[in-house]
Order: structure tokens, then sequence, then C-alpha cells
């Protein structure tokens, strides 16, 4: 018999009893496309479990539960937020974080500021769930935190903190300091999502950075986002010289090529459209 045909009771029983996690996301994701009550009271009581496996996998599972509008989410917060006044264990506080993560589109002031004040907290884990928790949050106070973590020591941490920051409609000082501080970081993904947010700002300046990354030669497709984003056909000469040199080359990632063949195409459109409407 698939998993997909056990019942609830049989999935809970595997994901509390099972001392491998080789395919908890698989079961959890079944529980979380049958929405209902039963299922809701059912996680609702693992989450005040002693055992922090059986709050964890309550939590998770709850974190989705349904699809959007999801039929508790009210309820589901609710019980977040409760549960953020008692947790101490880093791991189910990191697997909350996530959690809000996941429904923080319409967070108030008060769980904003809750959640920041976990910055406190020296855990790794509190942290990554931090950034989880924060991310497109729209509040000053929100981003001020993600700042604070696009410069932490780990550099998954710094890599979601910035790409944040990118994405987040608010183009003040402190966001664009915070992006030029991560712009010659040693891990190249955090790099390329400051060059893509200062694009997205239409800073000028980062033209120069983006012209270094396509002479260096070894840059990932998130580099294709911020020529896009900046619109300048002064780097059109440069991709389609990078083209030309790959074009026999069998080594290189055939994903890579047609997203590169597909910027040099979109920057080519813009330029003729500016040109149009001048």
């Amino acid at each position: 018999m698939s998993k997909i045909d056990w019942t609830d009771d049989k999935l809970l029983s595997r994901l509390i009893n099972n001392k491998s996690d080789k395919s908890r996301w698989d079961t959890i994701s079944i529980l979380r496309i049958r929405p209902s009550e039963e299922l809701f009271t059912k996680c609702l009581e693992l989450t005040k479990s002693k055992k922090k496996k059986n709050r964890i996998i309550g939590i998770d599972i709850l974190a989705q539960l349904g699809l959007s509008p999801r039929p508790f989410l009210k309820q589901t917060l609710n019980l977040y937020f409760d549960l953020l006044n008692t947790e101490t264990d880093p791991k189910v506080l990191m697997s909350l974080l996530y959690a809000i993560g996941h429904n923080n589109n319409k967070l108030n002031k008060v769980r904003i500021e809750k959640i920041c004040s976990l910055f406190n907290n020296d855990n790794d884990l509190v942290k990554e769930g931090l950034v989880s928790a924060l991310g497109f949050v729209n509040n000053v106070n929100a981003i001020d935190v993600l700042i604070k973590l696009s410069s932490n020591k780990l550099s998954h941490i710094r890599n979601w903190a910035t790409f944040y920051i990118g994405q987040v409609e608010r183009n003040n000082k402190n966001t664009r300091e915070a992006l030029w501080q991560r712009i010659n970081d040693r891990h190249q993904e955090t790099k390329l999502e400051a060059i893509v947010g200062l694009a997205k700002r239409k800073d000028e300046d980062v033209n120069e950075i983006i012209k270094r990354e396509l002479i260096g030669g070894e840059y990932g497709t998130l580099l294709f986002e911020a020529i896009i984003e900046t619109g300048n056909n002064q780097f059109l000469p440069l991709l389609r010289q990078n083209l030309k040199a790959i074009k026999e080359d069998t080594t290189i990632n055939p994903d890579w090529k047609r997203d590169l063949k597909n910027c040099i195409n979109e920057l080519t459109k813009l330029t003729n459209e500016k040109r149009t409407t001048a």
C-alpha cells in the first residue's frame, strides 16, 4: 500500500517512532494536504509533548496545513506565539520560526517585535530560523535585524538575509550599505544576491561590479537577473563574448548556456524598446 493511502494515525506514528529522518518530509507533506479538525487537534497535542521531537512534528505539520487560506491559520499562529513565550530548545525554536515564516504576511507589530527580540539568542539554529521568520516582512525593525544577520559568520544565514534585504521595497541608506557590505562576500551566492539587490535599486555604482564579475567569468545565473534589472546595454558585448567563448564547450551546464542566451535576448529587447520610446 502506498504511503498516500495510510491513515493519519499511521503516518503520525511513523513520524514519531522512526529513528531515521529519511522520509520525514515526504510524510509531513502528505499530512499537510489533509486539513481536518481531528488532525489539527492531534498536532496541537504533539506541540505540548515533553519530547522535543514530537513538538517539532506538530509544529512542522501545522506550518502548512491546508491550502491558502489555511483553515486553522489564526489558531496556529496563536499557538506559535504562545510557544515562543515558553520554548527554550534551539531546534524547536528554529522549527517555530520557520513555521512562522510560512505565515508571516499579516503579522502585527507586537508579534514582529517578539520575533525580533530573539536576535539576542546566540544559538545558530535560532538565528537561521529568525531569517525565515522575518523574510519579506516590511517593517523597519525586522529589516534592521536582517541587516545584522547579513553579516553572520555562517554563509547560509548571510545568504538568506541578504536575499531578503535585496527583495524588500525599502531603498534607503541602511539597506544599500548592508548590500554593499556583501558585495565582496567570499560566498558567491551571497555576493550575487547583494548585486541583484543593488541592481533592483538602480544603484549605478554596481555596474562596475557586474562588469568585474563578467570579466572574471566565474558567475552564477543570479548575475543575469542583476543585468536585466539594470537594463544597461553596455553589458551586451561582454555577454556575447562569453557566449562565443563557451559555445563549443561541452563541460558547461546547458541550463547555464540557455540562461546566458536568454539574458542577451532580454537585454537586447529592453535596449530596442528604449530606442523606440526615446
